[in-house]
């Protein structure tokens, strides 16, 4: 299809064998990537996140401890011992961390990217029967999964930058300013759910068709680059909301599938547009709440 062109709006609705067998594929990847999540999450000793707990909050970190849980008088080495934070700027760490983000990010949003890989799939299948360019679905959703990768490896330093902030500070700075950071982060996102950039992104994720009709490329390279364009669509939707996930702790469960269900019900459901809103005023309260310290942080550990 050549740019600009629009595909058959006409199309049926009903999937075809090549589109079921697509969907299962889908499927056995996201409870895969979700049952590796979840091992991962148990298992590994890694916070992998960014709250810092003071003299209120000192229960040593364990496996599966997601936040970075000191006792009072614990000192910046065992700080460090702590899990992901204090690896350090090590190739070691950063691998570790981009292999567990990105496994994350398939369990996570491929729920909400099937409807755009499947009519990808579609269209394309139907150019290549009229003799145009082959564009593999595989390369659309591995140009999708590289912009969230990238996102890893920008979060990883992110981790370890305000890690080694931390470090800077006291327990008595610790518990005057985490609260103040977190609360702020939540109120963040939550005010991003009503900017126009939330907005102009989640209509290009809610309208696969619209986007298949303005971004169509022929071939892999433009395969490629649909994914990487769909990708960043969909970063601009959810950047803030995986901001609240690293606060909370990258592998903390309970948040993953919260947004999970979040960026799923925005993109797909058909009252998506509630769903921001509702989405953005929790988020905005439960920030006013944890920066005056009413509650801590719900979640993160």
């Amino acid at each position: 299809m050549a740019h600009g062109a629009r595909p058959h709006r006409g199309a049926s609705l009903s999937l075809s064998r090549g589109e079921l067998a697509l969907l299962l594929v889908l499927v056995v990847l996201t409870a895969g990537a979700w049952a590796l999540t979840i091992h991962q999450a148990r298992t590994m000793d890694m916070p992998m996140g960014v709250v810092v707990r003071g003299a209120g909050q000192n229960a040593p970190s364990a496996p599966g401890d997601l936040g970075m849980a000191m006792p009072p008088a614990t000192s910046m080495g065992e700080m460090a011992a702590s899990g992901m934070s204090g690896m350090g700027w090590s190739w070691d760490a950063f691998l570790t961390f981009l292999l567990a983000w990105s496994v994350m990010m398939a369990a996570m949003m491929f729920p909400a990217a099937a409807p755009m890989i499947l009519l990808f799939h579609k269209v394309a299948a139907r150019g290549q029967v009229t003799g145009r360019a082959f564009a593999p679905t595989w390369l659309f959703t591995a140009g999708y999964l590289l912009v969230w990768i990238g996102i890893g490896a920008a979060t990883w330093a992110a981790i370890q930058l305000a890690s080694d902030l931390a470090g800077r500070l006291g327990v008595a700075a610790r518990d005057t300013w985490a609260p103040l950071a977190l609360g702020a982060i939540l109120i963040a996102a939550g005010l991003y759910q009503f900017t126009p950039l939330k907005a102009v992104c989640l209509r290009h994720c809610q309208s696969p068709m619209g986007f298949v009709m303005t971004h169509w490329r022929e071939g892999r390279i433009g395969a490629l680059r649909m994914g990487v364009a769909h990708g960043a669509y969909c970063l601009g939707c959810c950047w803030m909301l995986f901001a609240v996930l690293v606060a909370a702790g990258v592998m903390s469960l309970a948040w993953m599938l919260v947004l999970t269900l979040v960026v799923f019900a925005e993109k797909v459901l058909p009252l998506g547009s509630r769903a921001v809103a509702a989405t953005g005023i929790a988020l905005i309260c439960l920030g006013l709440v944890v920066a005056m310290g009413a509650a801590t942080f719900p979640w993160s550990a």
